[in-house]
């Protein structure tokens, strides 16, 4: 996210009371999520876990009071429960040296579950405006840079030294990848990511510019079939703008949702030539247990044919 275009005001001074208070009453995780969470934490004991969530919680609100840390969006499985998934897991199994590129990482949690269900870690790559949330991941998840060897780069996805904006390879890049961990910016990885993830991210940005973002991060995927870029984002049947509720007074912010058909002609036709993807969509509902809201999403998948 460029730094000058949060979706929330900045706060005056940093102070959080002028934003939504925490509420340890929205966090709850389904038994997977629950499992995973102790599986990487060592943290057996649901109490005391959840004691070590909400601290980290504290912490990265201060960094930014994001809705999604809020509402522990950094625990909740994005990439795992993605219809494409499976071939995320199958490209890091069978291609040699295939780089899985998370952009708006935050904790990082996605990756991690990528790399526990079988995707090498050393080839996975994550970004994020806000380096202080893969930091807090570590602290989260108890790791270490040698015990995660994920490579973070931190960097705004507006910035051209970051990511450039180029027309998608239609070849393989005649030189090698580059070695990940000394990589300051993503562009050296141009034509070399085999999946590039974005989850709670495009929806940030209005219609112009998510096509602006999806242009930049197609010069990074690889040409070769099979190649994908996926995610999932705040969606409605038609495009435009949605109110979500957020907070106890019942306060809205607004977010732009593409439509399946919107997003499918942005993807094939104007990032990519008409006929190179396969863009594949669905709505799924999410049910927020804790004050009982359903939020829409669309999950999708570009993939190089």
């Amino acid at each position: 996210m460029p730094v000058n275009d949060h979706p929330l005001p900045e706060p005056a001074g940093n102070h959080l009371a002028n934003f939504f208070p925490l509420d340890e009453s929205m966090l709850y995780m389904d038994p997977n999520e629950l499992q995973f969470m102790r599986t990487q934490t060592g943290i057996m004991d649901e109490d005391d876990l959840k004691k070590h969530i909400l601290q980290v919680q504290a912490e990265a609100y201060e960094v930014y009071p994001y809705p999604c840390i809020r509402r522990f969006g950094f625990i909740r499985f994005k990439l795992g429960l993605l219809p494409a998934y499976e071939k995320v897991l199958k490209l890091g199994k069978e291609r040699a040296g295939a780089i899985l590129l998370d952009v708006g990482c935050c904790f990082g949690d996605d990756v991690r579950k990528a790399a526990a269900d079988g995707f090498p870690a050393k080839q996975i790559v994550a970004t994020d405006l806000h380096p202080e949330y893969w930091n807090l991941g570590h602290k989260l998840f108890r790791s270490t840079k040698e015990s995660f060897p994920a490579t973070f780069v931190p960097g705004d996805v507006f910035d051209p030294a970051h990511i450039e904006v180029i027309p998608p390879l239609d070849a393989t890049p005649s030189e090698l990848p580059p070695d990940l961990s000394s990589l300051t910016s993503l562009n050296p990885l141009r034509g070399h990511v085999s999946v590039i993830h974005a989850s709670s991210f495009f929806h940030l940005f209005d219609e112009e510019t998510q096509e602006r973002v999806a242009r930049a991060l197609a010069s990074l995927l690889s040409p070769l079939p099979g190649s994908v870029i996926l995610g999932t984002h705040s969606g409605n049947a038609g495009p435009g703008l949605r109110a979500d509720i957020y907070g106890p007074k019942g306060d809205t912010f607004t977010l732009f949702c593409q439509s399946a058909n919107a997003l499918e002609e942005m993807w094939d036709g104007r990032v990519f030539k008409k006929g190179t993807v396969k863009v594949e969509t669905r709505i799924a509902t999410d049910w927020v247990a804790t004050n009982e809201m359903k939020y829409d999403f669309l999950q999708w998948s570009v993939t190089r044919l």
